[in-house]
């Protein structure tokens, strides 16, 4: 028996509809691991439904008698915040985290400045505005240096630099993507993610996964498309270092306000062993690649019953809507 067991009706949970899809650049990735949670959920029973907000507006969801929402859009106006926000005014239940904590966790430099206000372990970094300032960034944070958008996800618009004159291209590549370009210091060592579940004191961490990719280059082509990735589940890593990570992980989550699910990417330093915490993810893929379900099978949850629970924790912001009680009985 796995610590995350839980007997689950399927038959209460009304009528579900799976947003997937929408109009972000991980559109094609969403669509996947929409279609992917889609199955599981109706393999447990589910009266689940796919749902892409790009084809019709939300407010079909009322219409079409739905009870709650599985998110599994990724990107812009699928995880900062916006459908959450959407859902929220619709009052239907959505699986994931709310908006202020979806919205934040988005943005890698809001992010990282609250990780660093609570002690948090995370690269050095610069907000850059121009290639110029990007240079410059590199002069201050050494070679190589990571240059991507603050507000993507999937490593898209992603370049890692090590000389100056290519922080140019680097810089218009990030910024095709998102004004608020972000230089960070890059981290020689094993890659790492660790899955989170739950919310506050319950939550809890998901078994790491160690991440060796062919060049030491996780991108998007590497993290979705390509079998030569190597994801050790188990990770491999002496159990001290696998505990520390899973306690960063958790403290991140916490921080930023996370429910119902995410996960945390970190760096482990070669020299040092020193974890440093990169982004957290508040709707992580569900592909055939994903991470989050290989860790939930090492800690016992199989790929259907991590939808079906995942789905049984949809909720709405408790806080907006004891603030909407209030006012209304003002």
């Amino acid at each position: 028996m796995s610590q995350f067991d839980l007997k689950i009706d399927a038959a209460s949970l009304g009528r579900v509809a799976v947003l997937l899809g929408g109009d972000s650049s991980e559109r094609e990735i969403s669509l996947m691991s929409g279609q992917g949670v889609l199955q599981a959920l109706r393999a447990r029973g589910v009266d689940a439904h796919a749902f892409d907000p790009a084809q019709q507006p939300l407010c079909e969801l009322k219409n079409q008698g739905f009870a709650r929402c599985f998110i599994a859009l990724h990107g812009r106006h699928g995880e900062d915040g916006a459908v959450q926000g959407a859902l929220e005014l619709l009052g239907l239940p959505y699986t994931g985290s709310g908006v202020m904590a979806s919205s934040i966790a988005m943005d890698k430099i809001m992010t990282k400045r609250i990780w660093r206000f609570e002690g948090l372990p995370t690269p050095d970094w610069r907000l850059v505005a121009s290639a110029e300032e990007c240079a410059q960034a590199l002069a201050e944070l050494g070679a190589p240096m990571i240059v991507k958008p603050s507000r993507e996800g999937s490593t898209i618009g992603l370049t890692k630099v090590t000389r100056p004159e290519e922080c140019a291209q680097a810089y218009q590549l990030a910024a095709r993507y998102d004004p608020e370009v972000l230089c960070e210091q890059f981290i020689a060592g094993d890659e790492t993610t660790c899955p989170v579940l739950g919310q506050g004191a319950d939550a809890r961490a998901l078994p790491v996964i160690r991440i060796e990719a062919p060049q030491g280059n996780y991108d998007y082509q590497n993290k979705y498309f390509n079998d030569s990735t190597q994801y050790h589940c188990p990770s491999g890593l002496p159990e001290a270092e696998e505990r520390e990570i899973q306690r960063i992980a958790l403290r991140a989550y916490r921080t930023l306000g996370c429910r119902g699910w995410a996960r945390a990417d970190i760096m482990v330093r070669a020299r040092d062993r020193q974890p440093f915490l990169l982004e957290i993810n508040t709707s992580p893929g569900m592909t055939g690649h994903s991470l989050v379900p290989m860790s939930a099978r090492a800690a016992g949850i199989s790929y259907e019953d991590l939808c079906l629970r995942l789905l049984a924790g949809a909720s709405l912001d408790a806080w907006q809507h004891q603030a909407d009680r209030a006012m209304a009985g003002a």
